[in-house]
């Protein structure tokens, strides 16, 4: 049942991604520019990510923070799985495009969203116990 309330909060978290997306596209890059739109939503992305982690955890409801790094895994290999297959076959984004994303030397900071799906999930674990 675990396993399956993560996923149900990964399309969740699917709609908030895509919701971001959005505002990015036409608030945040026309106002900021492209790199700082690309910045900012990135950086409120993760914060969503780790809000929502904080909401529904306990609903979710690993028993340890291994078995919530293990929600925070699959949400990962769902958010990778989607990113560059649907990425490529759904919506015809070259495989360069879909990597230029992760490229760090070119100041793309894409890499954090995932750092915050993986690690979220124990974080909102830990918060919710130590709030008890």
């Amino acid at each position: 049942m675990t396993i399956i309330r993560a996923i149900v909060i990964w399309v969740l978290l699917l709609g908030v991604a895509v919701l971001n997306g959005t505002a990015r596209e036409f608030l945040l890059a026309p106002r900021l520019g492209a790199y700082a739109g690309h910045v900012a939503s990135t950086l409120i992305l993760c914060a969503a990510i780790f809000v929502v982690a904080l909401l529904f955890t306990r609903w979710i409801g690993p028993r340890s923070r291994g078995g919530a790094m293990l929600i925070g895994a699959v949400w990962l290999a769902l958010t990778l799985a989607f990113e560059f297959l649907a990425g490529h076959y759904l919506f015809g984004s070259s495989w360069e495009r879909l990597l230029a994303d992760y490229d760090l030397l070119r100041g793309r900071v894409w890499i954090l969203v995932l750092v915050a799906t993986l690690f979220a999930p124990a974080w909102g674990f830990g918060w919710n116990r130590a709030s008890k």
